[in-house]
């Protein structure tokens, strides 16, 4: 009997421990719908304010919960003085720290410059330029880790980590820029490379290097957190075979890679015709470098244009984006883990592709993220 009673008591242990680890494996989304909402702050100080679609005022963090996000994505800058201190560290602690009482997963950005980081600019932060290419690794590292520690000792712990942002031809390069921190550029367009010492095509092995250095910083601080190597034009092929081919070849690694999809910049740019084969074309893509680099992908930018005005074009890009997440879940082989809007929050005056009006409403953009044809 007391054998019966052990093996009745063994099994019914071993069912409670599964059902404890089905709870937890159940907690981890497997896909994440998130958003970069890193103005808010600088635009509370301003006076803005944002309402659900009954009108309700809401907390800019919690709003994107209540339309169905789990995710934030965050950037954060190296010495933003000249900027009014937005996203410096102690601003990105606020922001976390909002996201975390609500349970969403957060998402840290590196720009790894004073200011904005893109594919056209990647200025070298005030107090680092001139140095040698081993003391900037050092830079890059020390602030990497200050960061990081600084969040951790306030009880934060990011899941994702961006060494650098959207680095297309790689980062820790100036461009001549205007006393506004604007790159300046000659009557064809085209900006003038002042310090090239991280540029994918002039130094492509320092490159690498930095964001290697920027990788074993990550993990000093959070071992567990996933890195991502993050660039633009998601639908270029050819883009992603070569820059990740240049971290690759040069000892770097990332643990996943991030994209941007913007289908009207790829249309105003000239790189597609149309939002359709933009969108197809990265859907491929991602099964493309999945496969190739043998990591997991998430767009961890995308947009949509915004005129109140025309709510053919507001319906336009909720059809766009449902089908970017709907794509991204059914057909990238389960590699494709999430879809991040890029500053929906934000006002069409001040940049066209959020998803809301100038008075803080959600448009029927947002209503994507909510879409109940994802699972097919």
């Amino acid at each position: 009997m007391k054998n019966i009673f052990n093996t009745l008591l063994f099994a019914t242990l071993v069912c409670l421990l599964s059902a404890c680890q089905e709870k937890k494996t159940a907690t981890e989304p497997e896909f994440w719908l998130g958003a970069d909402i890193s103005w808010i702050t600088e635009m509370e100080a301003n006076g803005h304010k944002w309402y659900n679609k009954a009108g309700e005022e809401r907390e800019c963090t919690a709003l994107m919960k209540e339309m169905g996000l789990n995710a934030v994505r965050l950037r954060v800058w190296v010495d933003p003085s000249a900027h009014g201190n937005w996203c410096n560290k102690e601003d990105l602690l606020v922001k976390c720290q909002r996201a975390k009482a609500l349970g969403m997963a957060i998402m840290v950005d590196f720009h790894y410059s004073d200011w904005w980081a893109d594919p056209n600019k990647q200025n070298i932060p005030a107090s680092w330029s001139g140095h040698s290419y081993e003391q900037m690794k050092q830079d890059l590292a020390h602030h990497t880790i200050e960061v990081l520690q600084y969040l951790k000792d306030n009880g934060i712990e990011p899941k994702w980590i961006q060494v650098g942002n959207e680095t297309r031809f790689g980062f820790l390069w100036s461009v001549k820029s205007n006393e506004y921190g604007w790159p300046e550029v000659d009557e064809n367009g085209n900006t003038t490379i002042t310090e090239s010492m991280g540029h994918a095509i002039h130094n492509p092995e320092q490159y690498a290097g930095f964001f290697a250095t920027g990788y074993e910083a990550c993990k000093q601080v959070f071992p567990e957190a996933i890195v991502i190597a993050h660039l633009d034009n998601g639908f270029d092929q050819e883009l992603y075979d070569w820059n990740l081919g240049v971290l690759i070849d040069n000892g770097a690694k990332f643990d996943m890679i991030g994209m941007s999809l913007y289908p009207y910049w790829a249309m105003e740019g000239g790189y597609r015709d149309d939002a359709a084969t933009t969108i197809t074309d990265c859907i491929a893509n991602i099964r493309h470098v999945s496969e190739k680099f043998g990591c997991d992908v998430m767009i961890v930018e995308t947009g949509f244009y915004v005129d109140e005005e025309q709510p053919e074009v507001l319906e336009a890009g909720r059809q766009q984006l449902a089908r970017v997440i709907r794509e991204s879940i059914n057909e990238t082989n389960g590699r494709c883990k999430g879809v991040f809007y890029w500053e929906p929050e934000c006002k069409p005056s001040q940049y066209r592709l959020g998803a809301f009006t100038e008075d803080g409403h959600p448009t029927v953009i947002m209503d994507a993220f909510t879409d109940q044809s994802f699972e097919e």
